[in-house]
């Protein structure tokens, strides 16, 4: 029989997480309505560059004024995708996005004690990791990878702006049933997996330099932390791990985590996310070995 105080502590857990995340899936349905209506493919056309470098490059610097969570980017970077954003110009706006911002960066210099070496490490480690996902991507993958590959088009110039407006919350509103079922199941084993792992295990495995890295990357994804309040959670470790097990921590949770997994898993093709996964863990991995001690 199950410990009551397990399941409570769980259920703890469980809405904690949701009530971090719902915020900005809110946000993110109702930008990717905002885009179903009043964005059409020709505007992307003309705003996505042609070269593929330039449009991935574009794409990063919209990330980093984007304030957006691993999980409410993911509706956004649907949309974008099904309005004929390439692929791994869209991808790298997702990966982006959680971790290049502003507030994420700043939170990460106040965590660290005012530090600016995490702050560069993290950006600098997340923003060669994002390019290369992208050029891996854009050679591996020649189609958009959604799971529904029909793009609902919209015939702007016949709808009055009520019309617009009206379309843009249903939009959004099919939008979130249709992602939070996701979060939800994420978020429900996330805090399964914090209640029933032994985190002393994992920090007794994680003694040497590439186990700690790797270590401190599964917690992330167990942990499945917002963005914006991982740094604190990062920074309490600093007398456990090495700069170089942190920043691994900083950078792949703000990724990749369970709730955010089953959200992708949801919109696009199994292989795909998995490779995605793999990629960015041995990306992450193989930086923060190389350039940080």
């Amino acid at each position: 029989m199950m410990n009551v105080q397990a399941l409570l502590q769980m259920n703890t857990i469980f809405i904690s997480i949701l009530i971090e995340s719902l915020p900005f899936i809110l946000l993110g349905v109702l930008i990717s309505g905002i885009i179903q209506i009043f964005v059409s493919e020709e505007m992307i056309a003309k705003i996505i560059p042609k070269n593929p470098i330039l449009s991935v490059l574009s794409a990063i610097g919209a990330g980093v004024f984007f304030l957006a969570c691993e999980c409410g980017i993911v509706p956004i970077t649907r949309r974008l995708i099904a309005k004929g954003v390439p692929l791994s110009a869209a991808i790298a706006f997702m990966l982006s996005a959680p971790i290049l911002n502003p507030i994420v960066l700043f939170s990460t210099y106040i965590a660290f004690g005012n530090s600016w070496s995490m702050v560069f490490y993290r950006g600098g480690i997340a923003f060669a990791v994002v390019l290369i996902i992208a050029f891996i991507l854009s050679f591996q993958f020649k189609t958009n990878q959604l799971k529904q590959e029909h793009i609902e088009h919209i015939h702007h110039h016949k709808l009055t702006f009520n019309d617009k407006i009206t379309g843009m919350f249903k939009h959004s509103i099919e939008e979130f049933f249709s992602v939070g079922k996701y979060l939800i199941i994420g978020a429900l084993l996330a805090a399964a997996i914090q209640t029933f792992l032994k985190t002393s295990l994992l920090l007794e495995i994680g003694q040497g330099k590439l186990s700690g890295n790797a270590v401190m990357m599964a917690l992330s994804y167990i942990m499945s932390l917002c963005s914006q309040a991982d740094a604190f959670v990062a920074s309490s470790f600093r007398s456990t791990f090495s700069p170089s097990s942190l920043v691994a921590f900083l950078v792949f949770g703000a990724m990749f985590d369970i709730k955010n997994t089953i959200m992708l898993l949801g919109t696009f093709k199994t292989k795909f996310v998995l490779c995605l996964m793999a990629y960015i863990f041995i990306s992450v991995l193989g930086l923060t070995l190389l350039f940080i001690s």
